[in-house]
Formats: structure tokens, C-alpha cells, sequence
């Protein structure tokens, strides 16, 4: 298991907002939507999960309010802006892009052409 140390820069960040797309979520209900989906492969730990949560927050692409958690406790629940959503659309596209140029250049069956300096 991996923890989100080995998580491309701002990648954290885009999996946080996609958990928020489904709803209105508490840290740690981020925390599990991003490990259960990644099938155990993503481990976010709490102080990169909620400085991610604050910088977004700061940025205006989440916001939050205190609520009961499942178990009645007080947790803080974030919730996508309509600029967040907009946010997560354009960098879903940016991430695809990009995936799909890594996949491209680790299935090439072309060498690089040398150079000489």
C-alpha cells in the first residue's frame, strides 16, 4: 500500500474534488471514497488530506460548515462551489490528457533518436 506521498503534484487535490462531486463529505468520508476507489492503492494521510481541504477551500472551490458525522459526531463537512465544479471539470480534462500521454510514451515501441552534442 501507498500513501499519497507518491501522488503527483496537484493530484491530491483533483481526487478531493471528485469525492465532493457525489455530495457534501466530512474528512475522513474522503479519505475512504479515495482509498475504496483507488482498490487500497491510495492512502491519504490526514495532514496533507485537510491541508489539501484548506487550500481548496481558500481558493473557493469548497466550502464547509459544521454537521453530525454518521456516528453523531461534530465533523466539518465540505462541499463543492459552483466554481469548484468547474475547477474539477477543467482539471479532470487536463489530468486525461496527460494519462494519456504517459500511457502512449510507456506503450511506444519506438526508440528515442540519438543525439550527439
Amino acid at each position: 500500500m501507498r500513501d499519497d506521498a507518491g501522488l503527483v503534484s496537484g493530484t491530491l487535490d483533483l481526487l478531493v474534488l471528485r469525492s465532493l462531486a457525489w455530495g457534501p463529505q466530512h474528512g475522513f468520508g474522503v479519505a475512504r471514497w479515495i482509498q475504496s476507489s483507488s482498490a487500497d492503492a491510495i492512502l491519504v494521510e490526514d495532514r496533507s488530506l485537510y491541508l489539501a481541504l484548506h487550500r481548496l477551500e481558500e481558493r473557493h472551490f469548497v466550502e464547509s460548515e459544521w454537521g453530525l458525522s454518521e456516528n453523531k459526531r461534530r465533523a466539518r463537512f465540505y462541499q463543492l462551489t459552483m466554481s469548484g465544479r468547474q475547477e474539477l471539470q477543467a482539471r479532470s480534462t487536463r489530468w486525461a490528457r496527460y494519462a494519456e500521454a504517459v500511457a502512449r510514451i510507456l506503450q511506444s515501441s519506438t526508440p528515442p533518436v540519438a543525439s550527439h552534442a
